[in-house]
């Protein structure tokens, strides 16, 4: 998998456009900035937008390529951002620390998604904010009728709302919802797409 994203994100272009995903950078605009973690990262779009906004911002993905770009993306709007090459498992965070963790298409196979999803609940403060933006098992159907529309090609790593609503049982969850919109960000995701979307507060 690290050579697929390596390869992926070792490109000039930036594989899913330099603009942050327009769902986060709506959500993020309605909170107060503080610490923010971003797991599967890749090539950094949502982690300089977050920084532009004033957020301390901590952020992973296992490509390396894709911190290269990153941190070049940073470097251009002149913001700093905290970026690791690893996997949550690789990395030391306090629990209770962030203020928002966004997962924006990070998507992990069900037999360990769950277990890395109770890590990151488990770094949410009290009252922290959860933004998620992933792909529904309905975009197969998407995938096969237009293959610009992105997202993996097995259900294994796609996502239901019953899904957002066990793994994060920590969660209020305030919206959550599965929609069909259209995106266009950067050289793979475009066109029609079946998403789940999902605002959580962590409960006191």
């Amino acid at each position: 998998m690290k050579e697929f994203w390596n390869e992926r994100y070792g490109k000039s272009e930036f594989a899913y456009g330099m603009e942050p995903n327009a769902y986060f950078k709506e959500k993020l605009q309605d909170l107060k900035p503080g610490k923010i973690l971003l797991p599967a990262e890749g090539e950094g779009r949502n982690a300089v937008y977050a920084a532009t906004l004033g957020w301390d911002v901590y952020a992973y993905d296992i490509s390396e390529e894709g911190k290269i770009k990153a941190d070049k993306l940073a470097k251009e709007n002149n913001v700093a951002i905290n970026y690791t090459v690893g996997t949550i498992d690789q990395l030391e965070f306090e629990p209770e620390s962030f203020d928002c963790i966004a997962l924006i298409y990070a998507h992990l196979p069900r037999s360990i998604r769950r277990q890395q999803h109770e890590k990151l609940q488990s770094l949410l403060k009290p009252e922290g904010t959860l933004i998620v933006e992933v792909f529904s098992e309905e975009q197969l159907e998407y995938n096969t009728k237009n293959p610009k529309a992105g997202g993996p090609k097995d259900a294994e790593f796609l996502f239901t709302t019953d899904d957002l609503k066990e793994d994060f049982d920590l969660c209020e969850m305030i919206h959550l919802n599965q929609e069909v919109i259209f995106l266009d960000e950067g050289l793979y995701h475009i066109g029609e797409s079946s998403v789940v979307r999902c605002i959580g507060k962590k409960k006191r």
